[in-house]
């Protein structure tokens, strides 16, 4: 996330701790939704249940707006409360063996922002890597997703996930090496060579 976008957090942040900005819970509401709802739906894989997640930690953010402020990383804590709120979730199902017709529902979705290389890649190399990385350990997967899709720094993925920065670290490099030994990337086969370049 860019400075001015933390800013821009932080000053929603003061408006609803001070104010009860109504209009600045929403517009906090919106900015989080997409990235905590892939991140909720990734570990309890009901799009129903992810949406009420969000909806009773939304719901203590207000209930408890006038702490909002004493906040260092409202984004971290979104994250860190959408974690433990969604394995309650888990627990619960556990005990209560219910099944959810979403849990069945397959669908590939990237909060990914191409740059430049990333556009090189056809579409069949994004599909082999969005089906690599669903087959990744849970924990691995996560990691995965908090940094490269939703751009959590490390050091803050590690506190979502309550491990350390090395075991974050650990868990990218075994992803990217099964993303690697997956697709088989061969770079002379994807960027042709000029005609005076010979190797």
């Amino acid at each position: 996330m860019d400075s001015v976008a933390e800013l821009r957090i932080q000053e929603l942040q003061t408006r609803i701790s001070r104010f009860d900005d109504q209009q600045a819970y929403k517009e906090l509401y919106i900015s989080f939704y997409p990235s905590l709802f892939h991140f909720i739906r990734d570990m309890i894989k009901s799009r129903q249940i992810a949406e009420e997640i969000i909806s009773d930690l939304f719901m203590k953010i207000w209930e408890n707006r006038k702490t909002l402020e004493k906040i260092l990383n409202v984004r971290v804590y979104c994250f860190v409360a959408a974690k433990n709120l969604s394995l309650n979730q888990l627990e619960k199902q556990k005990r209560e063996i219910t099944y959810d017709i979403d849990e069945f529902a397959f669908r590939i979705t990237s909060v990914m922002n191409p740059d430049p290389e990333q556009l090189m890649i056809s579409e069949e190399m994004l599909k082999r890597i969005h089906q690599v990385v669903e087959t990744l350990p849970s924990r691995c997967r996560m990691a995965f997703k908090l940094v490269k899709e939703n751009g959590f720094r490390y050091k803050e993925a590690a506190e979502i996930l309550n491990v350390s920065v090395k075991t974050i670290e650990n868990q990218l490099a075994i992803a990217l090496k099964k993303i690697n030994n997956s697709i088989h990337f061969d770079i002379h086969r994807s960027v042709p060579l000029g005609v005076g370049n010979q190797c």
